[in-house]
Protein backbone atom coordinates (compact mmCIF):
# COMPACT_ATOMS: atom_id res chain seq x y z
CA UNK A 1 0.00 0.00 0.00
CA UNK A 2 1.48 3.13 -0.85
CA UNK A 3 1.73 6.03 1.31
CA UNK A 4 2.23 9.40 0.63
CA UNK A 5 2.61 12.80 2.72
CA UNK A 6 3.30 15.85 1.08
CA UNK A 7 6.43 17.89 3.30
CA UNK A 8 6.26 21.41 4.31
CA UNK A 9 8.98 23.78 5.13
CA UNK A 10 9.14 22.11 8.51
CA UNK A 11 8.79 18.86 6.72
CA UNK A 12 5.78 17.41 8.08
CA UNK A 13 2.62 16.48 6.36
CA UNK A 14 0.09 19.00 7.14
CA UNK A 15 -2.77 17.94 5.08
CA UNK A 16 -5.26 14.44 4.72
CA UNK A 17 -2.59 11.45 3.81
CA UNK A 18 -2.93 9.14 0.89
CA UNK A 19 -3.15 5.57 0.66
CA UNK A 20 -3.80 3.45 -1.89
CA UNK A 21 -3.08 2.52 -5.71
CA UNK A 22 -5.63 4.69 -6.90
CA UNK A 23 -2.53 7.19 -7.85
CA UNK A 24 -1.15 4.47 -10.03
CA UNK A 25 -4.08 4.32 -12.39
CA UNK A 26 -5.51 7.89 -11.71
CA UNK A 27 -5.99 9.48 -15.27
CA UNK A 28 -5.73 13.65 -14.60
CA UNK A 29 -3.92 15.38 -11.76
CA UNK A 30 -5.07 13.25 -8.94
CA UNK A 31 -4.32 12.42 -6.24
CA UNK A 32 -2.37 14.95 -5.27
CA UNK A 33 -4.26 17.98 -6.69
CA UNK A 34 -7.77 17.85 -7.14
CA UNK A 35 -10.70 19.58 -7.69
CA UNK A 36 -12.27 20.07 -4.38
CA UNK A 37 -15.60 19.04 -6.18
CA UNK A 38 -14.34 15.86 -7.13
CA UNK A 39 -14.49 15.00 -3.33
CA UNK A 40 -18.17 15.89 -2.70
CA UNK A 41 -20.18 12.85 -1.55
CA UNK A 42 -17.18 10.77 -0.82
CA UNK A 43 -17.61 8.46 1.41
CA UNK A 44 -16.23 8.52 4.89
CA UNK A 45 -15.50 5.02 6.86
CA UNK A 46 -14.44 5.26 10.67
CA UNK A 47 -11.96 2.44 12.11
CA UNK A 48 -14.79 -0.08 12.55
CA UNK A 49 -15.00 0.18 8.83
CA UNK A 50 -18.65 1.40 9.14
CA UNK A 51 -19.48 4.70 6.76
CA UNK A 52 -20.30 7.30 9.33
CA UNK A 53 -20.53 10.32 6.54
CA UNK A 54 -20.30 11.63 3.11
CA UNK A 55 -18.10 14.82 1.93
CA UNK A 56 -20.49 18.05 2.06
CA UNK A 57 -17.99 21.04 1.95
CA UNK A 58 -14.58 21.53 2.03
CA UNK A 59 -13.89 24.42 4.31
CA UNK A 60 -10.69 26.63 2.80
CA UNK A 61 -9.08 29.13 5.48
CA UNK A 62 -8.75 31.90 2.81
CA UNK A 63 -5.89 33.68 4.02
CA UNK A 64 -3.29 30.80 4.26
CA UNK A 65 -5.04 29.01 1.05
CA UNK A 66 -4.80 25.69 3.54
CA UNK A 67 -7.62 23.30 3.40
CA UNK A 68 -8.97 23.87 7.00
CA UNK A 69 -11.71 21.10 7.49
CA UNK A 70 -14.04 18.55 5.93
CA UNK A 71 -17.72 18.79 6.74
CA UNK A 72 -19.39 15.79 7.18
CA UNK A 73 -23.00 14.69 6.68
CA UNK A 74 -23.98 12.10 8.68
CA UNK A 75 -28.08 10.35 9.03
CA UNK A 76 -30.29 11.90 8.09
CA UNK A 77 -32.14 10.93 4.93
CA UNK A 78 -31.84 12.67 1.46
CA UNK A 79 -30.13 15.60 3.68
CA UNK A 80 -32.91 16.14 5.77
CA UNK A 81 -32.28 15.65 9.47
CA UNK A 82 -28.78 14.87 8.74
CA UNK A 83 -26.02 16.06 11.50
CA UNK A 84 -23.42 18.28 10.19
CA UNK A 85 -19.80 17.96 12.04
CA UNK A 86 -16.79 20.39 10.78
CA UNK A 87 -13.61 16.91 10.92
CA UNK A 88 -9.32 18.65 10.48
CA UNK A 89 -8.51 18.16 7.42
CA UNK A 90 -5.53 16.50 8.73
CA UNK A 91 -7.38 14.14 10.73
CA UNK A 92 -8.21 12.40 7.42
CA UNK A 93 -6.20 9.57 5.04
CA UNK A 94 -7.56 9.67 1.32
CA UNK A 95 -7.96 6.01 0.38
CA UNK A 96 -7.52 5.83 -3.42
CA UNK A 97 -8.09 2.26 -3.66
CA UNK A 98 -11.30 2.61 -1.85
CA UNK A 99 -12.63 6.17 -3.27
CA UNK A 100 -13.30 6.73 0.24
CA UNK A 101 -11.65 8.97 3.31
CA UNK A 102 -10.86 7.19 6.17
CA UNK A 103 -10.77 8.71 9.77
CA UNK A 104 -9.08 6.61 12.88
CA UNK A 105 -12.28 7.15 15.65
CA UNK A 106 -14.49 4.30 15.97
CA UNK A 107 -17.94 4.85 15.18
CA UNK A 108 -19.34 5.68 18.17
CA UNK A 109 -16.83 8.45 18.71
CA UNK A 110 -18.00 9.95 15.61
CA UNK A 111 -21.36 10.00 16.72
CA UNK A 112 -21.14 11.46 19.55
CA UNK A 113 -18.87 14.42 17.94
CA UNK A 114 -19.48 17.42 18.37
CA UNK A 115 -22.01 18.47 15.23
CA UNK A 116 -24.14 21.32 13.44
CA UNK A 117 -27.44 21.96 11.68
CA UNK A 118 -27.19 23.14 8.21
CA UNK A 119 -29.59 26.18 9.39
CA UNK A 120 -26.69 27.12 12.33
CA UNK A 121 -23.15 26.63 11.33
CA UNK A 122 -20.43 27.76 13.50
CA UNK A 123 -18.42 30.42 13.55
CA UNK A 124 -15.18 28.34 12.26
CA UNK A 125 -13.06 31.28 12.67
CA UNK A 126 -13.47 31.63 16.24
CA UNK A 127 -10.05 30.27 17.76
CA UNK A 128 -11.99 28.99 20.67
CA UNK A 129 -14.34 26.75 19.06
CA UNK A 130 -11.73 25.68 16.06
CA UNK A 131 -9.34 24.67 19.26
CA UNK A 132 -11.76 21.93 20.45
CA UNK A 133 -12.63 20.70 17.42
CA UNK A 134 -8.97 19.77 16.50
CA UNK A 135 -8.80 18.17 20.07
CA UNK A 136 -11.38 15.85 20.08
CA UNK A 137 -10.20 14.67 16.78
CA UNK A 138 -6.51 15.00 18.30
CA UNK A 139 -4.89 17.05 16.43
CA UNK A 140 -2.70 19.98 16.19
CA UNK A 141 -4.66 22.78 14.62
CA UNK A 142 -3.64 24.10 11.45
CA UNK A 143 -2.83 27.11 12.03
CA UNK A 144 -0.07 26.63 14.75
CA UNK A 145 2.06 25.10 11.71
CA UNK A 146 2.43 28.19 9.82
CA UNK A 147 6.34 28.70 9.76
CA UNK A 148 7.73 32.04 9.14
CA UNK A 149 8.02 32.04 5.70
CA UNK A 150 4.35 30.88 5.32
CA UNK A 151 2.33 33.62 6.85
CA UNK A 152 -0.09 35.57 5.58
CA UNK A 153 1.57 39.36 4.15
CA UNK A 154 -1.60 40.95 3.56
CA UNK A 155 0.47 44.16 2.03
CA UNK A 156 1.73 42.23 -0.55
CA UNK A 157 1.32 43.76 -4.03
CA UNK A 158 1.56 41.81 -7.10
CA UNK A 159 2.17 44.36 -9.02
CA UNK A 160 4.97 45.50 -8.03
CA UNK A 161 7.35 47.94 -9.52
CA UNK A 162 10.82 45.81 -8.84
CA UNK A 163 9.70 42.94 -10.87
CA UNK A 164 11.64 42.49 -14.14
CA UNK A 165 9.52 43.38 -17.15
CA UNK A 166 12.11 40.64 -19.24
CA UNK A 167 10.95 37.89 -17.19
CA UNK A 168 9.63 34.87 -19.06
CA UNK A 169 6.17 34.15 -19.08
CA UNK A 170 3.67 31.19 -18.70
CA UNK A 171 0.12 30.98 -19.71
CA UNK A 172 0.29 34.89 -19.68
CA UNK A 173 1.76 34.94 -16.41
CA UNK A 174 5.09 36.44 -15.35
CA UNK A 175 7.55 33.74 -14.07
Amino acid sequence: MRTHTTPTTSGMAQGARIVGKGSETAAGPGPDVMAASTLDGDKILSTDGDEVGKVKDIMLDVQTGRIAYVVMSSGGFLGIGDKLMAIPWSALTLDTTRKCFLLALSSERIRNAPGFDKQHWPSMADATWATSIHQYYGREPYWRSLGADDEYEADYDVARDDLDPDAPEAGGVKL
